[in-house]
C-alpha cells in the first residue's frame, strides 16, 4: 500500500510542516496554536506548543537550512520561530492586511517568505487563475521558462479560465514549465507554456473537488480534497494528462440513485423531518469511502530528500486529525512517471 505510516494527532488538523531531517512534525489543530510532536522509540510525543496567534493558524513552513518555523494566520498576522536554547522564540511580522492569511512559504534562499490571504487582489470566487511574474533579474538561474523574464516585476502575465467555479489550489511543475490548478467543479487543469498563447488540457472527475495538488515530478501529479482520497494524475509520452487512480484505495463506481449523495441523502432526511416524519429508514445511508483519511484533506506537502528533484513521498493531513505519510516508489503502476 501507498500509505506507510499513518498518525492521528488531533480531533482536526488545519495545516502541517515538518522539520529538516523529518524527526518532529508542526500542525495547527484547528485553533490559533501550533504542537509540535517529535518521534522518540517510534512514539510520537508533544515537545513544543506554539502559542501567539489570536486565530485560527492557516499557513506554516519549515525552513530546511535555518531551521526556522514560520506560521501566518487569520489574525492576519506572521511570527517567525527560531530556536533558542530549548525553546522557540517569536518574532512578530505585520502583515498590514486588511483580511486572513492563508498561506505561507519560505523562499529558496529562506531569506524571504510569502504569504497569501485574502485582501485586495482577487478573491477564490473570481471563477480565474491570474499569473503574475515575481521573478527578478539574477533570480533563478535555474527557471527554465524564460518567457517570464520580459514582464516587470509584479506585472500580470495571463488570466486562466476556470469554467465559472472557484478556486482552491495552484502548484507549479519542478520546472516551471506547466501549471497545475484545481477548482470547484470536480476538475484539473494542466497549463503548458504560460504567457499570451499558453497550451491548456483538463481532465473531469466524478468524484468531489480537490482542494490542493503537488507535482510528484515532470508527470505526475497528486490531488488531494474533498474525497478523502489522494487522486493521481498523470502525462504519457505525448503529454497528454489523464486520472490513473486512486491512493489508499481502488474505488468502484456506485450507482446513478446513489453515487456521491451525501447532499442528497442530508436533504432527504431534513425534508422528511419538515413534513414531521420521525425517520426515514428508506434512504441508503452514504458508503464509507474505504480509504485512510476519514474527512477532507487539507494540506499536502512534499517531503524532498536532497539531491532528489522528484517528491516520491509526501505527506496529507486532514479534518480527521490524522497525518498519513505515503510513498510511491513501491508502486510498480506509477513508477514509471517518477
Amino acid at each position: 500500500m501507498a500509505a506507510i505510516a499513518v498518525h492521528r494527532f488531533a480531533q482536526s488538523i488545519t495545516c502541517h510542516a515538518w522539520s529538516p531531517d523529518h524527526s518532529m512534525v508542526a500542525f495547527c489543530p484547528n485553533s490559533n496554536e501550533v504542537h509540535i510532536y517529535r518521534l522518540l522509540q517510534d512514539k510520537w510525543e508533544k515537545v513544543h506548543v506554539l502559542q501567539k496567534h489570536d486565530q485560527i493558524v492557516s499557513g506554516i513552513d519549515w525552513s530546511a537550512r535555518s531551521n526556522r518555523i514560520v506560521t501566518a494566520s487569520h489574525d492576519r498576522n506572521s511570527y517567525v520561530w527560531n530556536f533558542e536554547g530549548t525553546e522557540w522564540v517569536p518574532t512578530l511580522v505585520i502583515l498590514r492586511l486588511n483580511r486572513a492569511a492563508l498561506c505561507v512559504q519560505w523562499s529558496p534562499k529562506e531569506n524571504k517568505f510569502a504569504v497569501g490571504s485574502g485582501a485586495k487582489l482577487y478573491a477564490i470566487t473570481s471563477k480565474r487563475i491570474t499569473v503574475f511574474t515575481a521573478v527578478k533579474n539574477g533570480f533563478f538561474q535555474g527557471f527554465k521558462n524564460r518567457f517570464f523574464f520580459g514582464f516587470k516585476f509584479g506585472e500580470q502575465i495571463v488570466q486562466l479560465d476556470l469554467s465559472f467555479s472557484w478556486a482552491f489550489g495552484v502548484k507549479w511543475s519542478p520546472s516551471g514549465n506547466t501549471l497545475a490548478y484545481v477548482g470547484h467543479n470536480s476538475m484539473i487543469y494542466f497549463v503548458d507554456d504560460v504567457g499570451p498563447s499558453p497550451l491548456a488540457q483538463s481532465v473531469a472527475f466524478q468524484d468531489l473537488p480537490l482542494c490542493d495538488v503537488l507535482f510528484v515530478s515532470e508527470r505526475m501529479v497528486i490531488g488531494v480534497g474533498y474525497d478523502c482520497s489522494p487522486m493521481v494524475f498523470a502525462a504519457d509520452e505525448r503529454g497528454i494528462w489523464s486520472f490513473i487512480r486512486f491512493l489508499g484505495e481502488r474505488k468502484i463506481a456506485s450507482s446513478g440513485s446513489t453515487y456521491g449523495s451525501q447532499f442528497s441523502e442530508a436533504f432527504v432526511k431534513l425534508y422528511g423531518q419538515s413534513k414531521h416524519v420521525v425517520s426515514n429508514d428508506a434512504v441508503e445511508p452514504s458508503r464509507s469511502r474505504g480509504g485512510i483519511h476519514e474527512n477532507c484533506i487539507s494540506c499536502i506537502v512534499p517531503l524532498r530528500q536532497p539531491g532528489i528533484s522528484t517528491v516520491p513521498r509526501f505527506s496529507t493531513s486532514g479534518l480527521d486529525g490524522k497525518v498519513v505519510i505515503w510513498d510511491l516508489e513501491n508502486q510498480a503502476d506509477l513508477s514509471v512517471y517518477l
